[in-house]
């Protein structure tokens, strides 16, 4: 478990929840961050079309590891299972593979025809799994420059979760499509979102039996797999202040708890039990959006990144004004793990 000295808090630390500050922040708003599942390094991507390292320390020092450049917006990464490696992709329609440690020079996996929006890493199939604005997705043997298999989607590409065999994808126009990864190139089922707007991002469950949805109007679907479990399905509304809504920008279940985070555009996060229906603990907002997020791979660090949401669009942007923070809070087992609901045994 990562231990932050309180003492770090200084009267300095404007954060309004005193989470630590990565430095030195990105020069553009953060669009995706992840973990290494076997240490405390932290990936960020920008839209300044950098991918960043950082290595976390005792009492929530950071210090720069490494970083790398594309030609356009970083739009997301992903971590190989050996904590080595660094998948990023973007508005350049390229998948970089960085061998973070060694120093060598990143291998380069083209292909797509738009953006790549999403990747994940699929260690049971030693695949790498990118889904882009071109409406596919693209399964990578990444000891070979081409795709082993290309999927069509029924639209661009907006999310993806996996927790194999369980891959989900959402797609523009509200389509969620459930992929058995044991059979890749066949979908398992397509839905139409629970949801009244657009899916904004995904995880699915640890026990890969469902997924959660979120939504731009503030509003979060937990959805199962299986028609025997349908009824267990329900939708929340988060993120919301009296008539203001502000969309779900990222969602995240806890490694050990099975909890989960929620961060909005609001600047406010939250981590919640599914199974008891109930809100564990709310968060002061930041003064500007929470752009993405992610937990470590022993769930006691929750990294956050406070920013300009370029979903918003180009035209409400004030580059003179917009600030970039990454945070780190520590995240305390109180605060993340389930209780049972009020009033019930």
């Amino acid at each position: 478990m990562a231990s932050f000295n309180p003492a770090g808090a200084s009267a300095a630390n404007h954060n309004p929840n005193k989470s630590f500050e990565v430095t030195p922040a990105p020069g553009d708003s953060v669009s995706s961050l992840s973990f290494s599942p076997k240490a405390n390094h932290l990936v960020a991507t920008s839209w300044d079309n950098q991918v960043r390292c950082w290595e976390v320390m005792a009492g929530g020092a950071c210090q720069a590891k490494a970083s790398i450049s594309h030609d356009q917006p970083v739009l997301c990464s992903a971590w190989k299972d050996d904590g080595l490696t660094v998948f990023s992709g973007g508005c350049d329609k390229q998948v970089k593979m960085w061998p973070l440690l060694s120093g060598a020079q990143p291998t380069v996996f083209s292909g797509h025809e738009a953006p790549i929006k999403e990747l994940a890493w699929v260690p049971q199939m030693n695949l790498l799994v990118s889904g882009s604005w071109d409406k596919t997705l693209r399964y990578w043997d990444i000891r070979q420059p081409q795709p082993v298999h290309v999927q069509q989607l029924p639209e661009r590409c907006y999310a993806l979760s996996l927790c194999y065999p369980l891959m989900v994808v959402g797609t523009a126009d509200r389509n969620v499509i459930v992929f058995n990864l044991q059979n890749p190139q066949a979908e398992f089922k397509r839905i139409t979102s629970p949801l009244k707007l657009q899916t904004r991002c995904l995880a699915a469950f640890p026990d890969q039996q469902g997924f959660l949805i979120g939504s731009i109007e503030g509003r979060v679907g937990v959805h199962h797999v299986e028609e025997s479990q349908q009824g267990k399905n329900f939708t929340f509304k988060c993120h919301r202040d009296g008539n203001d809504i502000y969309a779900i920008s990222s969602l995240n279940f806890h490694p050990v708890h099975g909890t989960f985070a929620t961060t909005g555009s609001d600047g406010s996060f939250n981590f919640w039990d599914k199974d008891s229906k109930q809100r564990l603990k709310a968060y002061n907002r930041c003064p500007s959006p929470i752009t993405c997020s992610a937990f470590n791979h022993d769930g006691s660090i929750f990294a956050y990144a406070v920013c300009y949401d370029w979903s918003k669009g180009a035209e409400k942007h004030n580059p003179s004004t917009a600030k970039t923070n990454i945070f780190l809070h520590s995240a305390q087992d109180s605060d993340v793990k389930g209780k049972p609901r009020a009033g019930k045994k």
